[in-house]
This record gives C-alpha cells, structure tokens and sequence, in this order.
C-alpha cells in the first residue's frame, strides 16, 4: 500500500503572492517549496502526495503542474479553473486536458461573500464538465451556509465527485458540535461526497495542535462516511501554525489506531487512489 498525504500546497512568494490573514500570523510569509517537504515525508513513511492550489488564480494551476512532473513524490494536483465564466472554464480545460496529473479543481469558496456562490447558474454549469471528465471537485467551507450549497450541489449531480475540505470545518476552537454534527451526517448520505481527515486554515490559527482534541469530530466523521471515504491529509504548510508536520501526521495515524489494519490503509492512502483515480497519473 502506498501511503498518501491528500493535501498540501507549494508556494514561491516571489512568483505567486500570497496574502494571508493577519490572524494567522507570519508563519507561512516565505516559500515553502516542494525541497522542504520532502524529508519531511521521508521521515513520516508518506511514499506520495496530492497538490492542492491555493490561489484562485489560473497561472498557478499549470505551475502546479509542471512542479509535479518535476518531483515524483507528488502524484496529482487540484488546481483551479474559472468555474464563474463556463466559456473560459472549457478553454483552461482543454489546454490541461494532456496532463496526467491534473485530478480536479478547487475555489475558495470560503471567501466568496455571496455564501451561495457555489450555486450559481454558470458555476453549476462549470461544475458539469467535471463530472463528465470524471474529476473531482474539492469543496472547502466555514459556515453551514457554505456546506448547505455543497450539499445542494451533490443532490443536483449526484455523479460529481466531490472531495469535503478538512472535514468541513468542525468547531474544533469553539469546542462546539452542531449545526456541524448533522452537517457531516448529512454529507456522508451522499455516496459522490468523501473527507479528508485534516484541519484547515480557519481553525489552525485559533488552536494549538491536540490530537485527543480532534478525536470526537475525526470519530464522527469515520463513523458516518466509513474509512473507504476518508482521506489522510497534512495540510502543510498552512498547519504549522498550529504544530509540525510529524506531530500532524503521527496525529492523524494515533486518530485512526482504533480501526482494524484494513481500515487504516483505506484512510492513509487506497481511498485517494481510488477517489482520485491516481493509476491513471503514472
């Protein structure tokens, strides 16, 4: 079994600015290039990774793709398109089409103010080349409006793949559970909705990593959608303001210790091949 880490970024600042919320800090306000990684991954017996973009932006996409066909240890990237503009969707796709390693696509939905953006009749529109072109689309949200529009968008298209960001935010600082509780038992009743086990932006900057901390919402989220929908995820680098990638990862391995030793492979690598289809990447 390959052990796969489904979610991390790359960035050269010089190439791509980043603009990061002044609540998170200075950590990330540096490169962190494909070299910083790599003994990191090493050490922690992850044998590839899944490259996520980071910027809505389109340029960053087939720079993604060319960093992954330089470093073997990343089998696929998430890019971006412009799901608002369905004519410039098509286009960006086509000139991709070639590559191997692009597995989907990603927006921010998180810092759209209009909380139902997803829903629009152009993106909805967009959305369907994706499920036509067997790729995933990667939804990531803060607020249960946001995820109510993802739920929405799987019922209308139940053959798009669609992978939930960081188990969609659970309540990790607030020390909260619902309305995300039902939220997730809601998305697990939707066979085309997987997770991945990670913590994202919003919550890594009010909370200091705490493995037993997580453990309510990563059983929650293993109880409803099943190891078979669940995805190991480092979210490096954006979470080491939060804590280093080996007390991550090892986090993540000590969450699921509980599940038998089919169930840990699922999580830690035969569900993002499978989700993500990454035989078709080599």
């Amino acid at each position: 079994m390959a052990v796969i880490d489904c979610h991390h970024h790359v960035w050269w600042l010089n190439k791509f600015p980043h603009t990061f919320p002044p609540s998170w800090g200075t950590t990330l306000n540096r490169d962190f290039t494909p070299d910083d990684l790599r003994p990191e991954l090493k050490v922690a017996g992850i044998d590839g990774t899944i490259l996520v973009q980071s910027l809505d932006k389109w340029d960053e996409t087939p720079h993604y793709l060319d960093v992954a066909e330089e470093n073997d240890f990343i089998r696929a990237v998430v890019g971006w398109v412009p799901l608002a503009d369905p004519s410039e969707c098509a286009k960006r796709m086509d000139e991709i089409k070639s590559s191997k390693k692009f597995v989907g696509m990603r927006h921010l939905i998180v810092y759209e103010k209009d909380p139902r953006w997803l829903l629009q009749p152009t993106v909805q529109e967009s959305l369907e080349r994706f499920f036509r072109g067997k790729l995933v689309f990667e939804a990531i949200t803060n607020t249960q409006e946001q995820m109510d529009t993802v739920l929405e968008t799987a019922r209308r298209m139940p053959d798009l793949n669609i992978v939930m960001n960081h188990m969609g935010r659970p309540p990790l600082p607030e020390k909260g559970w619902e309305p995300w509780a039902s939220q997730v038992v809601e998305a697990a009743k939707f066979p085309n909705i997987s997770v991945k086990l990670s913590v994202g932006g919003d919550v890594v900057w009010r909370w200091p990593w705490n493995t037993n901390e997580i453990r309510r919402y990563s059983d929650h989220c293993l109880q409803h959608f099943g190891a078979s929908r669940t995805m190991a995820g480092s979210n490096w680098p954006v979470v080491l303001i939060s804590g280093g990638f080996q007390q991550v990862w090892n986090g993540i391995k000590d969450l699921i210790s509980g599940l038998s030793a089919a169930d840990q492979a699922q999580v830690l690598g035969e569900a993002a091949e499978r989700i993500y289809n990454l035989a078709r990447t080599r």
